[in-house]
């Protein structure tokens, strides 16, 4: 296995130790999810880049890098939901999870069906992006809220919190269409 689909490994890894950080109460645990959840972001930049400037990229990399997102976006996403942070949230999470679950389901069957792997457009990269952006926004400033008593910044938060978890959800539903149309081709309803 190369270093790149190591760090893909250990951002799989890293997820329910994340997952764990935001679900149990103890002292400073929305900054303690902050720094692994930023730390295994960081790995999704950097098996990437690496991948590409060294010529490591696999079909096991194309395959396991978007899992691996997924799970560290949709346990930080869960998390959300237990705790009741973000308006509407179940409604993020819901457009969330279907598009993750509809284009995972679509990238089986075209690998099954030898249509190969179709790679992550711009799109999907910025909704990643963004999404990730959106969560370490709101686990920073749900530290300084719980972990460091700053309620008065709450009303303020939840505005900017809501706004960028609901560009993430916008970005979801734009590549999710744009990877189905890319995918139209190998997807035959009649079989």
């Amino acid at each position: 296995m190369n270093t790149p689909n190591k760090l893909t490994v250990a951002r799989m890894i890293a997820t329910p130790i994340f997952m764990a950080a935001m679900a149990i109460d103890f002292p400073y645990h929305y900054l303690v999810a902050l720094v692994l959840f930023a730390a295994a972001a960081i790995t999704d930049a950097i098996d990437g880049n690496m991948a590409r400037k060294h010529n490591l990229v696999t079909n096991f990399g194309k395959f396991l890098d978007p899992l691996a997102d997924k799970m560290l976006t949709t346990a930080a996403f869960l998390g959300f939901l237990a705790r009741g942070i973000g308006w509407q949230i179940v409604w993020i999470c819901f457009i969330v999870l279907f598009r993750e679950f509809l284009v995972s389901s679509v990238r089986l069957v075209l690998v099954s069906s030898g249509g190969g792997v179709v790679p992550a457009n711009i799109w999907g990269k910025s909704k990643t992006m963004v999404q990730m952006c959106g969560i370490v926004m709101t686990l920073a400033l749900y530290s300084l809220i719980d972990d460091f008593n700053l309620s008065a910044i709450q009303p303020i938060a939840d505005i900017a919190i809501n706004v960028v978890l609901w560009a993430g959800a916008v970005l979801c539903v734009i590549s999710g269409v744009i990877y189905l149309w890319d995918a139209r081709e190998y997807i035959d309803p009649s079989k």
